[in-house]
């Protein structure tokens, strides 16, 4: 196991705040996160953000392949000395936001998966960026704050339940898979995780409908969760028929006109954006 108070200290580093460094040191749950994601010498595994690669040689120990992308440059130096032994690795420089995933998973004909301890900071804008990628990825398993993990995986009429559990559940088939506590880390955040599986839905959900109008109707339907689903998306100007044509299709469904965005399950939210994609009748 990787001695990270030992290589921060040999290289001289210090932790940035801003870059969510909180560097992952239990062995125990190393161990877990990786069976959690079943690797296997099938696998091309992608980490984001591999620190000093505690999580990154395990990943080795168990995959065909390993892409580590690490935004901090001053970690490439430790991360070749820690990974050095391994020629399945491959420890890119860059922000994962603005790399192409298309052209880094190229040429892999097995299975993908994604397994990482994801900064706080830009944790739902990197899940979302996976999701909605073209990579063919199998099986998402994520370490993030524990709040985070209780929406991916909440259910319809639950507080947690939001915009983006309707985004998780439309993807994939989301799992909590078990709790981290805070002292697991150097430095300790102020926080406990969670370890969230994500397995990729068989099937679209949604083939025949705008996935972009899809998600603008979900946003707009939790963007003032006070008021109900009439008020929040009914009165969007970009709503072709408005609150008429909105209270309408919530008939067609069943639903009441009082009727909150938590209470609607993916599939409901669907129906919902297939039937005001149509046109309005002149």
């Amino acid at each position: 196991m990787i001695n990270t108070n030992e290589i921060l200290k040999k290289y001289g580093l210090r932790l940035t705040k801003t870059l969510g460094q909180n560097f992952l040191t239990d062995a125990n749950i190393i161990r877990k996160i990786v069976e959690t994601a079943e690797v296997n010498e099938n696998d091309f595994v992608l980490e984001i953000g591999p620190g000093i690669g505690a999580l990154t040689a395990r990943l080795a120990e168990k995959a065909g392949k390993v892409v580590a992308v690490e935004i901090d440059r001053h970690l490439m130096e430790p991360l070749a000395e820690t990974l050095g032994g391994f020629g399945n690795v491959q420890v890119i420089n860059a922000d994962i936001m603005e790399t192409d995933l298309t052209a880094l998973t190229a040429g892999w004909d097995g299975p993908l998966k994604v397994v990482s301890n994801l900064p706080y900071y830009i944790t739902t804008p990197i899940i979302m960026n996976l999701l909605e990628s073209d990579i063919p990825w199998e099986l998402l398993v994520f370490m993030v704050q524990k709040e985070v993990v209780a929406r991916m995986v909440a259910m319809p009429g639950t507080k947690d339940y939001s915009a983006l559990s309707v985004a998780v559940r439309y993807y994939s088939e989301p799992r909590l898979a078990f709790h981290v506590s805070r002292n697991c880390f150097i430095p300790k955040p102020e926080v406990d995780s969670a370890v969230v599986k994500l397995k990729k839905r068989s099937q679209d959900l949604a083939e025949d409908v705008d996935r972009e109008f899809l998600f603008r109707v979900v946003r707009a339907s939790f963007g003032q969760r006070r008021k109900t689903l009439l008020n929040a998306l009914g009165n969007q100007p970009w709503l072709d028929g408005g609150k008429e044509r909105l209270r309408e299709v919530l008939q067609e469904m069943g639903l009441s006109g009082d009727i909150r965005a938590e209470a609607l399950s993916v599939e409901q939210f669907v129906h919902l954006a297939r039937q005001l994609c149509k046109k309005t009748p002149t």
